[in-house]
């Protein structure tokens, strides 16, 4: 293993990622679920973006933003998860100075693009239920188009200083990073300049952006659930009920894995420091194996795709 560095920013070359410090062993079992998760990320996001490609049937709006909540799935994983099972397989611990930074604007912004992206969709549930006679003026593929362009401008845009902050710091001692991950905090302490603004400004753009995202899709449930009661027939209701209820538990998850990573890490001296590093890891991965399950295969129409899909491909 390389010796830490003791160099300023601009000549350290690379970090040293350890993956579980307090118990190493862990890497060799965690490594086999965390392979099937990563394939069952990549497999079921893979079929869904082929399906509706391939299905003209499928060329609507809320298959459109199916097709980018995938997307944004499959970036995550790739940008997180082979290096993770690199590390654990081949003990290639380090990466450069540059791919480092890269990866944590990839997370963070990426991470509030899919917060967003549930935010658009769960509007587009509010539409399709309570309002839908007005659906099809709505929520077209000009309205899917401007809330892609809102989804990628808005989060890179309030993300994008998150890497820079931490590349502009000085790097004196230390190049362990005791993480899987670049996480701005794991790579930001290791600096010796005060990064107290560079956490501050993460903190409150990261919840900024997130509790904005997490109040307007509550609001969205609030009135399709206010929506859905009024209905009469048991069937339609049931089926509203089942469909917006996995889809608004997804979401709980999803935000109630980053406030447990938040608390776990500000309670850091209490909580193991390997408790965070591996709800860090299962959120790049559960959600990603989770969202085309619950978003697409349990639709009727997606199942009657990738039926068609599977038959062309035996032939």
């Amino acid at each position: 293993m390389a010796s830490p560095s003791n160099s300023s920013t601009g000549l350290v070359s690379e970090f040293l990622l350890i993956c579980f410090p307090n118990y190493q062993s862990w890497q060799h079992w965690l490594s086999l679920p965390f392979s099937l998760l990563f394939l069952l990320a990549m497999g079921t996001n893979a079929t869904l973006l082929i399906t509706i490609w391939l299905d003209a049937s499928l060329h609507e709006p809320m298959y459109y933003l199916l097709s980018l909540l995938s997307l944004l799935d499959i970036v995550l994983c790739l940008t997180v998860i082979p290096k993770v099972l690199a590390i654990f397989w081949f003990d290639l611990r380090s990466i450069s100075f540059s791919a480092c930074f890269l990866q944590m604007f990839i997370m963070n912004s990426f991470l509030t693009m899919e917060s967003c992206t549930f935010m658009v969709m769960a509007y587009d549930r509010y539409v399709a239920i309570c309002h839908p006679l007005r659906y099809p003026s709505i929520i077209t593929d000009q309205f899917v188009s401007r809330a892609a362009i809102f989804v990628v401008a808005r989060n890179a845009l309030f993300s994008l200083p998150v890497p820079i902050l931490s590349a502009r710091l000085r790097y004196c001692d230390e190049n362990i990073i005791k993480n899987c991950i670049c996480t701005n905090l794991s790579v930001s302490k290791l600096s010796c300049d005060d990064i107290t603004f560079n956490q501050l400004y993460q903190f409150v753009a990261g919840w900024t952006l997130l509790g904005s995202d997490l109040i307007l899709i509550i609001l969205s449930y609030s009135f399709i659930l206010n929506a859905v009661l009024r209905i009469k027939a048991e069937e339609a209701m049931a089926k509203a009920l089942s469909t917006c209820g996995s889809h608004f538990i997804l979401i709980l998850f999803f935000s109630t894995v980053l406030l447990v990573l938040v608390i776990t890490n500000l309670a850091r001296k209490r909580i193991p420091l390997d408790i965070p590093i591996l709800l860090n890891i299962l959120h790049h991965l559960i959600p990603p194996a989770l969202n085309p399950i619950v978003y697409g295969v349990r639709t009727k129409e997606i199942k009657q795709g990738i039926q068609k899909l599977l038959r062309k491909l035996k032939r």
